[in-house]
């Protein structure tokens, strides 16, 4: 936002200060005046630009889709053994790219498969469906709601990971509140990991998700980190295959040579995955 009238001469009238009386003679104090109800009315219609986005995000969270059973239905076919597998792993993985964090938010928990396998002193899972009886971890700190304007701390998370999220969100426009949001919640210095499927490589199947309304790729979430105030620390266009549904193993060992040798994510990868830094202080 600018904010007219922050350097006198150019916003306050060209009189300058009447130092006597301590107004701008002439046309100067109007010029003031009128700097102010601009800077107020911008902030006023911030605020409602983010309430409009809070209720657009709500209001497809509420659509009659119910989640629940939608993805029950997608992952009738993987055992919730083989989820936690591989999520362990994953998170292994991201961890020690993200510094090995000691405070973790996932934006976007879930059944908590991955919060759960982070191994971090703090924990805390975000989502707008409970999943009651399947969080494992008594530590993880689960907060339900919409994630734009739940109850957070600001400045408080090391890292920040956020899986398979920003494709369903209603608008791009939600997508840069959201990661705004992120970067309010983050330490100086804290890292945020974006994983999604890449519409350049899995374009056939994208919309095969009942859920999907945004098309995104490595490129979009890259200009949309950068635009929300993040620096860019890398971006991996192929990642993971598209689902659990498709060809990544289950196999711990084999999950793990997946993810150590990147010539596989050339052959494999459907997913990218984005890392980005907020500023330091």
């Amino acid at each position: 936002m600018s904010y007219e009238g922050a350097k006198p001469g150019a916003a306050l009238g060209p009189e300058g200060l009447d130092k006597k009386r301590g107004l701008y003679p002439g046309s100067g104090w109007r010029a003031t005046l009128g700097s102010a109800v601009k800077v107020s009315a911008g902030l006023v219609q911030e605020s409602k630009r983010l309430s409009e986005l809070v209720e657009m995000s709500e209001s497809q969270a509420s659509g009659g889709i119910d989640y629940s059973r939608l993805y029950e239905f997608r992952f009738r076919r993987v055992l919730t053994t083989d989820r936690q597998r591989v999520w362990t792993e994953i998170a292994a993985y991201l961890s020690h790219r993200l510094g090995q964090p000691r405070c973790v938010l996932d934006a976007a928990a879930g059944s908590g498969d991955l919060i759960n396998a982070f191994r971090a002193p703090e924990r805390w899972a975000v989502d707008m469906i409970s999943f009651e009886g399947v969080y494992g971890a008594q530590d993880v700190k689960r907060v339900i709601g919409n994630v734009l304007d739940v109850d957070l701390p600001p400045k408080h998370f090391d890292a920040i990971f956020v899986s398979n999220l920003l494709e369903h969100f209603a608008s791009q426009e939600v997508v840069g509140a959201f990661l705004q949001r992120m970067r309010s919640l983050l330490v100086p210095g804290g890292k945020i990991a974006i994983l999604g499927p890449n519409f350049r490589y899995c374009m056939r199947n994208y919309f095969d998700c009942a859920d999907h309304t945004l098309a995104l790729t490595h490129k979009s979430v890259e200009e949309h980190l950068y635009a929300a105030g993040f620096e860019i620390v890398s971006v991996h266009a192929k990642f993971l295959p598209f689902s659990f549904v498709g060809r990544l193993p289950t196999n711990r060992l084999l999950v793990r040579a997946y993810l150590r040798f990147r010539f596989a994510w050339r052959i494999l990868g459907k997913q990218f995955l984005v890392i980005g830094r907020a500023p330091d202080a």
